[in-house]
């Protein structure tokens, strides 16, 4: 039974120090997203330094987590290592993608491709609010080019034919981004048609206005005499 006993503590101090940097992973996590949540907000007000610092943050804490799990696999490829990861993907490529920059690359971030991929995923549906964003600034340029980038995103996850438990579910974020295409796609053709009847109208009501039609002769004058 002393070999009993010795093999029962051995296990306690295992589990303790598995808690333990779970319950520090799990911290991580939170914090990780919340630096990327904001670093999107960020983005998306046009505050650029308040968003490169928050990545930037980001970035650390998820190489400490990789540093602090890198004894426990099983803990770095939970779920809720794993999503944390995925929205710092996503954080990373629309500060990318906003700036017209080149996209990280998924070992310049650290991570796994299913990670990157569902990062590159939700990226291109929150593409769809600066979409939304630039229309209604005026900006319909760089509102087609942010809608041609979602459809090239789309295009590239549409491939990745594997099943979900290799791709961590990647097909249904995949049709998720088809859907926001779609309705991204046609919110901008309306507002630029509007756009371009509104124009349409104001040219020709420029004509109109500096129109001066001839004048009317009077009922029963002969305007040869």
């Amino acid at each position: 039974m002393d070999t009993l006993s010795a093999i029962a503590t051995r296990a306690q101090q295992e589990f303790e120090t598995r808690t333990a940097a779970r319950d520090k992973a799990l911290g991580h996590a939170r914090l990780l997203t919340r630096h990327c949540a904001l670093a999107i907000r960020a983005v998306h007000r046009g505050e650029d330094a308040p968003a490169r610092e928050k990545l930037n943050e980001a970035g650390q804490i998820a190489r400490t987590l990789a540093n602090d799990l890198a004894d426990y696999p099983d803990l770095y490829y939970a779920g809720y290592t794993q999503d944390a990861l995925k929205e710092f993907a996503e954080a990373s490529i629309v500060f990318a993608l906003a700036h017209d920059g080149e996209l990280p690359q998924p070992e310049e971030l650290g991570l796994e491709f299913n990670t990157y991929l569902q990062g590159l995923a939700e990226a291109g549906t929150e593409m769809r609010r600066r979409c939304l964003d630039m229309l209604r600034l005026g900006r319909g340029e760089e509102a087609l080019r942010l809608l041609g980038i979602m459809d090239e995103i789309f295009s590239v996850l549409v491939t990745m034919d594997f099943p979900d438990a290799v791709t961590g579910g990647l097909r249904r974020l995949t049709d998720v981004v088809r859907g926001v295409n779609e309705r991204t796609r046609s919110d901008l053709t309306l507002s630029l048609r509007q756009k371009q009847l509104e124009e349409q109208i104001g040219a020709l009501q420029k004509q109109l206005d500096g129109y001066s039609p001839p004048h009317a002769s009077a009922p029963g004058h002969d305007p040869r005499l």
